[in-house]
């Protein structure tokens, strides 16, 4: 009997020890389902998430091209205004060139036109009594104008004039260049080149080796234009002209006028280098 319940125990126990691992297993087999269901819940919510931010991308690479397109042609409109902007700039700037040419021709024939018009003289008026005296005043001739003026061309620009003298001078036309030079003065008397025209037909005469008419045209400078900028240079070239004649003391005075008068000018270097010459040529 003892056996028997020996047995039954170690029977029933074997029993326990044997359906205790299998319900354990079970468990471990449930949670790893459960996991795996987790799992694949949460794959299907990423798939999703996926597939949404895929289509986002795709939207904004559509918004993206054609806010390319729409900028590129913004800079193709614009690229075309600056050209066509560019383009009128470049007109405009051709017209105000050539206005400005025009304006500067009209200039000159109006400084022409001016320079050429000789000063008016008032007509003097003589009472025939004396307002004092009651008698009848003795009349005098009023003298009238010199007739005696030089042709002028008011069509002819000064500048025009004096560059075909000067171009004249160049080319080694002596004759004809002094006839330009005493036209343009006797035409324009007060124009600033007056001075310089006046010097230039000294030039001519120099260079002719004509050294008393040279002498002379420069000696015009310096009492015509006392206040020019040419009279310094005008002195100087006096002197070599007389030194040319062979008046040697007439050349000094010369000379010593420009280094006494005009110390600060390039040509007072000149005339003293002329008056060093001069004193060892005496000695």
């Amino acid at each position: 009997m003892r056996r028997l319940l020996v047995s039954l125990v170690l029977g029933w126990a074997c029993a326990l020890f044997v359906v205790t691992p299998v319900r354990g297993a079970d468990r471990e087999h449930q949670q790893m389902m459960a996991d795996i269901r987790m799992l694949q819940e949460q794959t299907v919510r990423l798939n999703l998430m996926l597939g949404s931010l895929d289509e986002t991308l795709q939207t904004l690479l559509t918004k993206l091209d054609m806010q390319a397109a729409d900028t590129r042609r913004a800079f193709a409109d614009q690229k075309l205004i600056v050209d066509n902007v560019t383009g009128g700039v470049r007109v405009v700037r051709e017209k105000v060139d050539e206005t400005n040419v025009r304006v500067s021709s009209l200039a000159q024939e109006v400084e022409a036109l001016r320079l050429a018009i000789p000063p008016m003289t008032m007509p003097v008026t003589q009472l025939a009594v004396d307002p004092e005296t009651g008698l009848p005043t003795v009349s005098s001739p009023v003298p009238a104008p010199s007739a005696a003026v030089a042709p002028v061309n008011p069509g002819v620009p000064p500048q025009r004039m004096y560059d075909t003298a000067w171009a004249d001078y160049t080319t080694g036309q002596w004759a004809l260049s002094i006839q330009g030079f005493e036209a343009y003065i006797s035409t324009f008397p007060r124009s600033e080149l007056a001075d310089d025209a006046q010097f230039f037909i000294g030039e001519n005469h120099y260079a002719n080796g004509k050294f008393r008419e040279a002498a002379d045209a420069y000696e015009q400078v310096v009492l015509g234009y006392p206040d020019g900028d040419i009279v310094a240079e005008a002195l100087y070239k006096r002197g070599l002209a007389l030194q040319g004649l062979g008046e040697p003391e007439l050349a000094r005075q010369a000379f010593e006028r420009v280094v006494q008068n005009y110390p600060d000018d390039n040509m007072a270097n000149l005339a003293q280098q002329a008056l060093d010459r001069l004193d060892q040529a005496q000695q």
